[in-house]
């Protein structure tokens, strides 16, 4: 990784970004393994984090805001991953590019945090590398620096 930002805003209104070629290859990884986890089990827990209910006091109105807006909302997360992975090599993003690697990065890291069931709170702890978890965690503690950094850049736009 480059020392300082790895995002950032630059003086045209655009974002540099400065990520390593391993960086560039992991990031490459996630939106196939995304896609097939979006077109996995609608009961999976992990995909109902990415879809919360609507209406939690009216399971009819939360049905009809599922089946007019659950297609929109797929749509939108798969237009996300399309962006993410068409200029993953890119070393600067437009305003659009920037805003759907954020929406990529938050739904993986949401998709994980489920199911690592990571807390509310956020922290950085020390990783155990005999935990089988290890790797995954690891890969959740990148994309919420990564994430950040986004969010950084996107906040001076």
């Amino acid at each position: 990784m480059y020392a300082g930002r790895s995002i950032r805003r630059t003086r045209q209104g655009d974002f540099e970004v400065r990520l390593s070629d391993e960086e560039r290859e992991l990031l490459r990884s996630i939106p196939p393994q995304m896609r097939e986890a979006l077109a996995s089990d609608p009961g999976d827990p992990a995909l109902a984090r990415l879809y919360p209910t609507a209406y939690p006091d009216d399971a009819e109105r939360d049905a009809e805001y599922r089946r007019l807006m659950g297609d929109e909302l797929s749509a939108g997360r798969l237009e996300a991953l399309d962006t993410l992975e068409a200029s993953i090599d890119a070393r600067r993003l437009d305003h659009e590019q920037a805003l759907a690697w954020t929406r990529a990065i938050n739904d993986v890291r949401l998709l994980l945090g489920t199911r690592l069931d990571v807390g509310e709170e956020p922290s950085t702890p020390d990783l155990d590398p005999d935990d089988p978890h290890a790797p995954v965690l690891a890969l959740y503690h990148y994309l919420s620096y990564l994430e950040e950094q986004l969010v950084e850049a996107l906040d001076f736009s």
